[in-house]
């Protein structure tokens, strides 16, 4: 019984030996079968197309997003640059507003300090246009008074006299201190201004230039440069 199962056996070795070298003997008489246990390293020209064309589309996908990118970036560089345009122009424009501002202010203050000193300056015109009448008064009150009357005899009358004088002069003075001055044109025989006197009347005077003041009715006063009241006098016309 034991040498029938080692006969089985041995058959069965033989058989599976004698298929294996079959089947490789139809291998190598095949060209299909060599074939079909080629390497797989062989790659199909069909496949290799494929693959190129995959690749060139890629490409050109790849250029077609590249160009959207650089128009994209264009367009935004020049929505920038129109952005810094209208800044510049902006600030152009504020700068200009900004110097017309100051130049504005400026001259408000002149004017304001201006207007401040005139006011300073002739805040007193209307009071001093009525004490001028005072100064008149005391000018008419010396001038009435005979200048050979002024002696010892009459000593009273020299004490009013000094004493109407005195107060005049301290007026004159006073309203000097405030910017009032008084001025006599004919006292230096001043030629004729339409500015500053008052022809009260005309007479020839061989001995005396044509135009020229001879004779003051009424001085006349400046108040800080302006005329408060003009001087009236007499001029000569020769021709």
């Amino acid at each position: 019984m034991l040498s029938r199962s080692v006969l089985r056996s041995s058959r069965a070795v033989t058989s599976r030996l004698s298929a294996q070298v079959a089947s490789a003997s139809l291998r190598a008489q095949s060209p299909l079968l060599r074939a079909s246990v080629a390497p797989a390293a062989a790659v199909s020209p069909l496949r290799v197309a494929s693959r190129w064309y995959s690749e060139s589309t890629e490409a050109k996908k790849d250029e077609k997003k590249e160009g959207e990118e650089q128009k994209q970036e264009l367009s935004e560089a020049d929505k920038l640059k129109e952005q810094v345009e209208a800044k510049s122009k902006e600030v152009v424009e504020m700068k200009d507003k900004y110097l017309r501002s100051v130049a504005d202010f400026r001259n408000l203050q002149e004017r304001t300090k201006r207007e401040v000193q005139a006011a300073k300056d002739f805040a007193i015109q209307r009071f001093a246009r009525d004490l001028v009448e005072s100064v008149d008064n005391l000018d008419r009150a010396l001038s009435t008074v005979p200048k050979d009357k002024l002696n010892e005899e009459n000593k009273d009358l020299v004490t009013l006299y000094d004493g109407l004088n005195m107060t005049n002069t301290v007026m004159i003075n006073t309203l000097k201190r405030h910017g009032l001055e008084r001025f006599d044109p004919s006292a230096e025989s001043e030629k004729f201004d339409p500015n500053l006197h008052e022809a009260v009347f005309q007479t020839p005077m061989p001995d005396k230039e044509d135009g020229t003041c001879f004779f003051t009715q009424r001085t006349g006063f400046i108040l800080n440069g302006r005329v408060l009241r003009p001087a009236q006098v007499g001029v000569v016309k020769n021709a």
